[in-house]
């Protein structure tokens, strides 16, 4: 680790005090107008995203000067920024801006640091219902629900049954997922839907077991959550089975499957 970087425990608590800190300008946002309009993409975006970024952004460009920041709504207003080959922070202020939208509560807050291509920190926050997951290289996983303590957290041993399914709530695709099983001869026992990347951390605590994602996403998307699942004793990997990476052209992932590592 660069010596001008903390050491990993003071960031997680500096990226979750962050997170915290993003959480209560969502909900306060959340309380009244959304502000709801479009992207070039078409894709939605609300006042709650930009107002989260703006505080996560901010803080990390304190906590780690000269670290680059790839922020969701910084990309998509046109600031894409060069790598180097260092560390980086990977950032969605509102991951599940669809499910916000609904107001189901299925949306959180994602901060990932990345080294040598891979998530070593990840905080993914739900402000709704005050659920909070780490992950972090070296100190593991652990788990806090409201202003309670912190517990550690640990993926479980795929079931003998059969597996419980993670999909998306908003893009799953059955009919595909049902092939892969089959062809991959993988034994669905049940299935539960979840927005943003609450799904990572299902696996990660050991309320589910596989999530197989077959349509786009983005590194800000995913880079919390593997952070948090891979500490957990998880991981998550491309089609080709090779540890899914970060830094890539236009930070755009490939297909991938989150899962206990015995879920093959």
């Amino acid at each position: 680790m660069p010596a001008s970087l903390p050491d990993h425990h003071t960031l997680r608590d500096a990226c979750t005090a962050l997170a915290e800190a993003a959480a209560r300008e969502i909900m306060r946002i959340y309380a009244g107008d959304l502000g709801v309009r479009s992207k070039e993409d078409k894709s939605p975006v609300t006042d709650a995203d930009h107002a989260a970024e703006a505080v996560i952004v901010a803080g990390l460009r304190q906590l780690t000067p000269g670290l680059v920041v790839v922020a969701e709504e910084e990309m998509a207003a046109g600031h894409v920024p060069k790598l180097d080959g260092s560390p980086f922070w990977l950032v969605d202020p509102l991951d599940g801006t669809k499910e916000f939208i609904k107001r189901n509560g299925e949306f959180t807050v994602n901060i990932a640091l990345i080294e040598d291509g891979r998530p070593t920190l990840g905080i993914v926050l739900a402000p709704a219902t005050e659920i909070l997951w780490r992950g972090t290289a070296g100190l593991g996983a652990d788990k806090r629900e409201g202003t309670g303590s912190f517990t550690p957290i640990r993926t479980r041993p795929a079931p003998a049954h059969g597996f419980t399914a993670c999909a998306s709530r908003s893009h799953a695709i059955y009919s595909d997922l049902d092939i892969w099983f089959r062809n991959n001869n993988l034994t669905v026992a049940d299935r539960v839907q979840a927005g943003s990347s609450l799904k990572f951390c299902l696996i990660a605590e050991g309320k589910a077991d596989i999530y197989p994602r077959f349509g786009p996403t983005n590194e800000w998307d995913t880079a919390a959550g593997q952070g948090v699942l891979e500490a957990a004793g998880g991981e998550v990997v491309t089609t080709d089975g090779r540890p899914l990476g970060y830094g890539k052209p236009r930070f755009s992932n490939p297909h991938f499957i989150a899962r206990t590592k015995d879920a093959r």
